[in-house]
Formats: C-alpha cells, sequence, structure tokens
C-alpha cells in the first residue's frame, strides 16, 4: 500500500495505549479494527489467552468497554449466558463478543462453541489465531500448520498433521456467517465485522494474528508475514453465508508457500520436499474452496 493512502477506517478508539502484548503481537490489532466496526455498547468475553494479559490486570484494562473473564473452556457459553441475560431485561442493542485464541476455539472450547452454534445464539465469537498455545510455552494445538515447530514438536518431529479446518466445522453449523479476516487486510476486517454487526444469530471470525516469539519471526515483519500467508495462499481471505454460499477474496499477487516459510524460522527443518507436499496440499484446498465459491482460478 502506498504509505500516503488513508484507511477508510473511523478514527475512534476503544483500546488504550500501553497494552501488555508482546512486540509486533497480531492480536490487538485484530481488537481494535473490531472496536472500531462494533462501538461502545459491547460486551466482551475473553478465556484464558494472551488476551487475558493483554487486556491488563484489574482494575486496570485497556479496553473501553465491559469485559468479563472466564474459564478457558467456557468463552461461548459465558457469551450466551450474557445474551440471555440482556434478552430477559429487553436490552438488544449490545453486541457480545467472545474473544479466544485458537488453543480455547479449536481444542478446548470448542465444545461450547459447538453447542453455541447448534443453538444459533445471537453472539459474535472472534477467533485470533496465532497457530499454538502461545502465553503457557508454544505448544502445539490442533491449529498449528503442518511442518511447524513448537515447543511439543521440537526439531525434525513438527507437526506432521494437517491444521483443523474450523471454518468448515462452523459452516456445517449452518449459522448465519463465518469468515476468515487478516491483520493485514485493516479495511476488510472492519466492513466484515461491520456486516455482522447487522445480522443475528452466531457469527463466527477466524482471524490470522502472527506472533514472533512462537513463530521466531521479527517483531516488524508481522504484517509482511500475514500478508504473504495470504498471497501464497495458506490463509485465504473468504465468507460463508449460511453455510452453504462462498465468496473467496483472491489475492492481488500470488507467491509460493516457500516466499511465507522463509521468513520464520519455526518452518527451517523443512526439506525441500516437505515444503513441496506442503505447497499441493495449499494448492488443493485452493481449488476446493474455489469451487465451493463458484469461482475459476483466473483473476
Amino acid at each position: 500500500m502506498d504509505r500516503t493512502e488513508r484507511l477508510n477506517i473511523p478514527e475512534t478508539e476503544l483500546f488504550h495505549p500501553g497494552h501488555y502484548a508482546c512486540q509486533g503481537c497480531g492480536a490487538p490489532i485484530v481488537t481494535r479494527y473490531m472496536m472500531k466496526a462494533l462501538g461502545k455498547k459491547t460486551i466482551i468475553v475473553i478465556p484464558a489467552c494472551c488476551w487475558s494479559v493483554i487486556q491488563g490486570p484489574y482494575p486496570y484494562s485497556t479496553l473501553k468497554v465491559s469485559v468479563v473473564h472466564t474459564a478457558f473452556e467456557t468463552a461461548a457459553s459465558t457469551a450466551s449466558g450474557i445474551r440471555s441475560a440482556l434478552k430477559t431485561q429487553g436490552r438488544n442493542d449490545i453486541h457480545v463478543v467472545a474473544l479466544a485464541g485458537d488453543g480455547g476455539t479449536f481444542d478446548i472450547g470448542l465444545q461450547a462453541l459447538s453447542g453455541a452454534a447448534e443453538r444459533n445464539d445471537n453472539i459474535i465469537y472472534v477467533c485470533y489465531d496465532n497457530e499454538a498455545y502461545m502465553n503457557t510455552g508454544i505448544q502445539r494445538s490442533s491449529s498449528t500448520p503442518f511442518g511447524a515447530w513448537t515447543t511439543t514438536t521440537p526439531g525434525s518431529h513438527y507437526k506432521d498433521r494437517p491444521k483443523k479446518d474450523i471454518i468448515q466445522i462452523m459452516a456445517a453449523h449452518r449459522i448465519p456467517y463465518a469468515a476468515t479476516g487478516s491483520v493485514a487486510y485493516p479495511e476488510d476486517l472492519y466492513k466484515k465485522f461491520k456486516k455482522a454487526s447487522t445480522m443475528t444469530g452466531l457469527r463466527f471470525f477466524h482471524i490470522f494474528s502472527p506472533c514472533p516469539p512462537g513463530w521466531k519471526s521479527a517483531t516488524d515483519d508481522s504484517i509482511k508475514i500475514a500478508r504473504y500467508a495470504t498471497w501464497s495462499k495458506i490463509y485465504p481471505l473468504y465468507e460463508v453465508f449460511d453455510g452453504e454460499r462462498f465468496i473467496v477474496t483472491k489475492p492481488e499477487k500470488e507467491i509460493p508457500v516457500s516466499d511465507y516459510f522463509s521468513i520464520q524460522k519455526r518452518f527451517s527443518n523443512l526439506s525441500e520436499h516437505d515444503t513441496a507436499f506442503i505447497q499441493q496440499m495449499v494448492d488443493e484446498r485452493w481449488m476446493s474452496l474455489l469451487k465451493l465459491s463458484g469461482s475459476s482460478p483466473e483473476k
């Protein structure tokens, strides 16, 4: 982007500076743009995750809205309970958001999330995905991608299973809206949150959020890494409406997965054969996604 270009996003801030996130963390960026779209009438539920540190210790807070901290597995069920309480009070003008990492979404909180999705509870669930349990020591999660180093998949014993496809899981619940987002594309992120804010029922966001300590990357490369993830199609941007209608945003540039891997040391153990295998998996998934959306491979 031209550095003189201005983003079409409101300047209003509902997020104080001076937070506790690591340098280069994507999670604060996710929340900052989310809050610009949803506004002050929002209650945020945070389970155990990096954001429970970023938000700050009581009575201090980096957020200018009400926050409820809850147990690791209960982000969705707590948000559902708050929504029910608001409904009994006739308060339908408040957004209830569950904000969780990939561990609390893909693994530990999946049961509560599935229950809320099956009931189509009127909440927004946001998963900022840094692809491992980062604030407890960089352990593998089911969101960790094939080939990645973590402290529980060290050295040549990298993760040899594919990342769980959380959007397909949520789409199978036939919820009104599911979308991917990236910190590298703030306007896309802002517009998707604005769109979701006009809907009712369970709306789900899966947002790509780089983690320099866990990915062994430079702190000032986070946005570049997120952009490369979309350009390489490892992390496509798309939306799913009612579990059936797919809209895919084709990247403005295409690069091989090796370019994405080259700026993170967590993939440094991969051989050329491994990289070729991952490229094949990424290409096949991209073609499957295009087929679901009724799009052609050409731009």
